[in-house]
């Protein structure tokens, strides 16, 4: 799911679905999961850096894993919490929710000599990498290879 939460860029949220499925397909470590997408403001986005990261200012895109709580884990399809669930059950089919800044994006598209559509891709990509679990803060450049090998893959 994508949605639009901001009016000062004017974007169509269904050109990105094709990405979305495409993306879904070339990141293995998505296993087909589901994710979801938020376009906000500048001022959203400070208040959710400010709120999750404690960093006053606006940033590009975050990411929010998805979590299941303890009575989803501890009572789904009648395993345990420390059992392994199985695909089939769902238990991996929601990654989690990413949220990308319009305004900012618009911003680094220019400053990168992208077009809006470019740097907004890249920004998908890159808060669906932190879905999977990498973080570019800590893994000794492994995401940033990454995704530039899936830049090239997927042409963006």
């Amino acid at each position: 799911m994508i949605v639009n939460l901001q009016r000062k860029v004017k974007i169509k949220t269904a050109a990105y679905m094709p990405f979305v499925v495409t993306l879904r397909s070339a990141v293995e470590e998505t296993n087909g999961g589901n994710f979801s997408i938020a376009f906000v403001s500048d001022k959203r986005m400070k208040e959710l850096n400010k709120l999750f990261r404690g960093k006053d200012s606006t940033t590009d895109v975050l990411s929010f894993p998805y979590e299941p709580d303890e009575f989803e884990t501890s009572h789904q399809a009648g395993f345990t919490a420390t059992d392994e669930l199985p695909p089939e059950s769902g238990s991996h089919a929601f990654l989690g929710d990413i949220v990308i800044s319009i305004e900012q994006a618009q911003r680094q598209a220019k400053e990168n000599k992208l077009s809006l559509d470019d740097e907004i891709k890249q920004l998908i990509l890159h808060g669906v990498l932190h879905l999977c679990g990498y973080d570019h803060e800590t893994d000794n450049g492994e995401m940033n290879k990454l995704e530039l090998l899936l830049r090239k893959k997927l042409k963006i």
